[in-house]
């Protein structure tokens, strides 16, 4: 893999219906570190509501100068460790400019990029018409840029809190982003809210060829890898699934400590 685009081209390859690649999203340079030397690790994804997080910010308040400059401490710390390993950002929305995003997301190194079809400036979905013309248009910033099989990961929320839609309006947007140049598609469910249940899951595979993304999970009775894999999607994530349990273990930590000091 000596150029960008041979890890465009490898990423692109793990993307198997019924073999999904699992991607371990990490959110700085100590995560990316340990993912990029891990045996199981085959590429790098960020999530941006982790990296906002860590920065101290609401996801939908990540600004793309605040993002790329964790993607750039990332990109740095797993060309040192795992320079073969190809990397894929969560771009949100694509910002304001989405090509130019994307030319600066594989400035850094990346060879594909998370984009959704909603609208965080304004707080809406976006109209089909012009989720499809971003994503046609972050596809030709990629070929531009020298990276042609950049892949990407078209995130709709038309379920999601600001949707109102049902799964044949999910499997819509999903057939027009794939049709414009998409690798995968991402249906999200929303924060606590409706989710994307077993059945519709696989009424998306069905639908567009088991090119569907999946976030995992970790709660007890949530489908598992091995399910996933069985229904025959072609990439599973863990969103901020990583950070939340880091997370979780501090907070435990600091209060355990915390408790037993005295300033008296």
């Amino acid at each position: 893999m000596s150029t960008q685009n041979d890890r465009a081209i490898y990423f692109r390859s793990l993307h198997r219906p019924g073999n999904p690649i699992v991607l371990s999203n990490i959110y700085d340079g100590a995560t990316a570190s340990y993912i990029a030397a891990h045996a199981s690790t085959k590429a790098i994804a960020t999530a941006s509501y982790a990296i906002a997080a860590s920065q101290g910010v609401a996801d939908e308040s990540l600004t793309l100068s605040q993002n790329l400059a964790s993607v750039r401490t990332i990109a740095s710390v797993v060309a040192a460790t795992s320079p073969q390993l190809p990397l894929t950002v969560d771009a949100q929305d694509g910002y304001e400019d989405v090509a130019q995003t994307v030319r600066e997301i594989i400035a850094l190194g990346a060879v594909g990029c998370n984009i959704e079809d909603f609208d965080n400036r304004a707080g809406t979905l976006r109209s089909l018409p012009d989720a499809v013309a971003r994503i046609r248009t972050a596809v030709q910033a990629a070929k531009d840029a020298g990276v042609p099989d950049f892949v990407i990961n078209a995130r709709t929320d038309i379920l999601g809190p600001a949707g109102t839609g049902v799964i044949a309006d999910a499997i819509q947007r999903g057939q027009a982003f794939l049709e414009a140049g998409a690798c995968t598609v991402f249906v999200w469910g929303g924060p606590g809210g409706r989710g994307v249940s077993g059945a519709e899951v696989r009424e998306l595979v069905a639908a567009l060829g088991g090119r569907v993304n999946v976030k995992l999970n970790l709660a007890e009775g949530s489908l598992t890898v091995a399910e996933l894999k069985q229904i025959g999607v072609a990439r599973i994530s863990l969103g901020p699934e990583l950070w939340r349990a880091a997370m979780g273990a501090f907070r435990e930590t600091a209060d355990r400590l915390l408790a037993g000091v005295s300033y008296d």
